[in-house]
């Protein structure tokens, strides 16, 4: 593959396997496919001109980023908003990042990989900028951020040499194209379940949207207009939460000059999407030497999804990609940053002082580089420290039983220790969510009989399988790369497969009442995708195909995935409780699924050996047809989500809540016409109010007025999750909110406005109509059919 450029083997590593030397002559003396006319036998054609050689390297990123800007225009993005974030993400990310990047890495790669890499780092470097802007208000200056890296790199001597940078490494064609069909695939994915089911502002009064966006985008109008940051739904309780990638939100609106609806609803999850394929596939690459081991790795990260038979889709250990990468965020603002990270730590903990590592690009400039993306990763997502604290450790293990001081990674591991401090200290403030240590919790559902008896042999193998089988299929290219090597790995190879255990162990180790303990395996897949695509493209090199073996086995997965497909779309159907109803019920269809699929590989692998007598061609070829079976098991994952979606309504095929136009339109009229200091009350505070209990996940004013409210909805506030119960902590004040509305009083009205900085009062009529005091003790400002906002003076 031309501008491959192959790691050495271990010295205990099968000799066959090309060295870098050799790999090295290769990539000069080879021919790049475009030059070669394999129909005249082979002889050299006449090279493209540079104009055609120039618009093929750049073909793919064109489709791709026109693909996805027509995805979004067709979603109603604004036509300016879209330019306003492109100028955003090129001059006030990439670039500073870019240029952060170039003068603390050592060596070039490609180009690609700089720009991905400084565009994680351009995140990075956005969240002090926004805090200190923050912190002295003074947001308005936050657009100029950027030439704090600019200007030194313009004038200092030593620096302005990274601005144009030469040597790079070709890309080879295959993996551009791979890159962005991916790329593609996934915005695609993104249209059908997010863009089209929720408008960027409802459009009357029966839309409905997704539980968790308005409360996303709260934390993204907070970060917008304060700092510290509170739970905007309680103005007094500060926020302990990973929230990082709200901030990054807060200040794309600002930096921008876009409105925050569309950032959240539009912009902000498929720009982070595409950013982490690319990023998937760039360190994929960079780790293993290997190009298509990242190109793999992104497509199974982002195209195949989770083995699965029912229909609708049913999650019953979660999901990895799909679904949670908008119903939350700060999944994929986090994978950002952290598969950034493990290309740093991959290099730093694969250090070889002899040279031996031609892919090596990190200096001392690496350290910087890791506490940089350690310090953004320890606020976007508190599962990402955590599992790459386990990597790092397993890694240094295997060098202690080497026999080798692991003094870097004791220095990484201690860089990422302090980082864990500063989020569980400062960012946390030790609040627990509720996580306790109670192995297989997450599996108690499903045993048979349940606990306390405890579950059958039978019972507790089918669970393991079932998780195994939905969950972490598509990792299983690390099986072939770690049964080759004897696990004599070298210390990068350990540092992925230590954190792609992690993750699934430190989520079946705890209990989080929200199930939030999913996010350890969700964290621990980006470290195992890796590796999986690095084991795929081992067992590919050693079956040493010919071009027409090569688009035959292309063809033959095709043709699988697309029967996949076409079987779950007719027969899959929904879990069939049996009688008397079993707890393993809701996994039946994917076990059966299962056995189905194993008898059939049973029978190819059997038809294959036999064949293999008359035909040599498939000799030694059965286990990578077997693998890339395997792989693809998943290929029906994502769409039959899609398939899901379009038949649901507005909203969406997941847990929607009302979200009536006269709502929205209240509150952003609060939004256009207070300050962002001003303090909301409202009657509405619950969800649905049952048998006296309330459901308090409304979160619709603080979101869309992008102002704290007195006491709104409480459900997501860290000691609810910590306190298992939802009922409000400071009965008092919510009372007191309340009385303003039932029982007006002078004292009262005075009391919140002087006491709690109360300006606006925000009275839902089908809540409960308001007092007519209320009109006599504040000025009404503004009202709709059922909506009533009054001022205090």
């Amino acid at each position: 593959m031309t501008g491959a450029r192959s790691r050495e083997p271990a010295a205990d590593q099968p000799a066959a396997e090309p060295g870098p030397a050799r790999a090295a002559r290769y990539e000069r003396s080879a021919p790049a496919p475009s030059t070669v006319d394999r129909s005249a036998g082979g002889r050299p054609a006449p090279p493209a001109p540079p104009r055609a050689q120039a618009l093929q390297r750049w073909l793919p990123l064109l489709a791709a980023l026109g693909y996805v800007a027509a995805v979004l225009l067709a979603a109603d993005t604004p036509p300016a908003d879209l330019l306003r974030y492109a100028a955003y993400v090129s001059f006030a990310l990439i670039l500073p990042g870019t240029l952060v990047y170039r003068s603390l890495r050592r060596t070039p790669h490609t180009l690609v990989e700089d720009l991905a890499m400084g565009a994680a780092v351009g995140l990075v470097l956005e969240l002090p900028a926004w805090a200190l802007a923050s912190a002295l208000d003074a947001r308005g200056w936050l657009r100029a951020w950027p030439l704090l890296v600019v200007v030194p790199f313009l004038a200092v001597p030593r620096l302005r040499r990274h601005w144009l940078v030469r040597g790079y490494t070709a890309v080879p064609l295959g993996w551009s194209w791979t890159v962005a069909g991916a790329v593609v695939f996934f915005t695609t994915y993104l249209s059908s379940t997010f863009l089209e089911r929720n408008p960027i502002l409802p459009t009357d009064e029966n839309t409905r949207q997704y539980l968790d966006l308005a409360y996303q985008l709260s934390l993204a109008g907070e970060a917008r207009n304060h700092f510290p940051l509170h739970v905007p739904q309680v103005a007094d309780e500060p926020l302990y939460y990973h929230w990082f990638g709200y901030a990054h939100m807060a200040a794309t609106s600002l930096v921008g000059g876009i409105d925050l609806p569309v950032v959240a609803l539009r912009l902000a999850v498929p720009a982070l999407c595409a950013a982490a394929i690319v990023l998937t596939a760039v360190v994929g690459w960079r780790v293993s030497g290997k190009p298509y081991a990242g190109a793999v790795a992104a497509v199974l990260f982002f195209v195949v999804g989770e083995v699965n038979f029912t229909h609708p889709v049913s999650m019953p250990f979660g999901t990895q990609a799909s679904f949670v990468v908008w119903h939350g965020m700060s999944m994929i603002y986090s994978w950002v940053l952290l598969l950034a990270l493990i290309g740093v730590l991959a290099d730093l903990v694969d250090h070889r002082p002899d040279g031996r590592r031609p892919t090596a690009a990190l200096g001392r400039g690496g350290f910087a580089l890791a506490a940089l993306l350690l310090l953004g990763s320890s606020g976007a997502k508190a599962s990402s420290l955590p599992v790459t604290g386990a990597a790092l450790l397993a890694a240094a293990t295997v060098l202690v039983a080497r026999r080798r001081i692991p003094w870097r990674i004791a220095a990484l591991g201690l860089m990422t220790a302090v980082a864990q401090l500063f989020a569980i200290a400062v960012l946390f403030d030790f609040q627990s969510y509720g996580v306790t240590p109670d192995p297989f919790w997450s599996f108690e559902r499903y045993w048979s009989p349940a606990p306390p008896v405890g579950p059958s042999l039978f019972g507790a193998l089918a669970v393991v399988v079932a998780f195994l089988v939905n969950m972490q299929l598509r990792v299983a290219g690390i099986l072939p790369l770690a049964w080759r090597s004897r696990l004599r790995l070298d210390p990068a190879q350990w540092f992925l497969l230590g954190g792609a255990v992690a993750g699934p162990a430190i989520y079946l180790a705890i209990k989080q009442p929200g199930d939030g303990n999913q996010y350890f395996t969700r964290t621990g897949f980006a470290f195992a995708v890796l590796l999986s695509g690095w084991g795929y493209v081992q067992v590919f090199e050693r079956a040493r195909l010919s071009r027409a073996g090569t688009a035959a086995l292309a063809a033959a997965s095709g043709a699988f995935a697309v029967a996949l497909v076409a079987i779950q779309f007719r027969f899959a159907g929904g879990p069939e409780p049996s009688n008397p109803p079993d707890p393993l019920d809701p996994l039946m269809p994917l076990l059966r699924w299962t056995m189905l699929l194993v008898a059939f590989g049973s029978g190819v692998a059997a038809l294959w050996i036999a064949a293999g007598r008359w035909l040599p061609a498939l000799r030694g070829r059965g286990t990578l047809v077997a693998l890339t079976a395997i792989l693809l098991a998943g290929a029906p994952g994502l769409l039959m989500d899609m398939k899901k979606s379009q038949e649901y309504a507005n909203g969406g095929a997941y847990a929607t809540v009302p979200m009536p136009l006269s709502r929205v339109l209240a509150a952003r009229w609060v939004r256009d016409h207070s300050r962002p200091g001003d303090v909301l009350a409202t009657n509405a505070h619950c969800l649905t109010l049952e048998k006296g209990i309330c459901d308090p996940r409304s979160f619709w004013l603080s979101a869309y007025s992008e102002r704290r409210v007195l006491v709104e909805g409480w459900a997501f506030a860290p000691r609810v999750s910590a306190s298992g119960s939802w009922a409000f902590w400071e009965p008092d004040l919510l009372r007191l909110g309340d009385e303003a509305f039932t029982a007006p009083t002078p004292a009262g009205l005075a009391r919140l406005r002087d006491r709690d900085g109360v300006r606006w009062l925000v009275a839902d009529r089908q809540v409960l109509v308001e007092s007519p005091a209320l009109g006599r003790l504040a000025k009404l400002a503004y009202e709709n059919d059922r909506i009533a906002v009054y001022e205090l003076g």
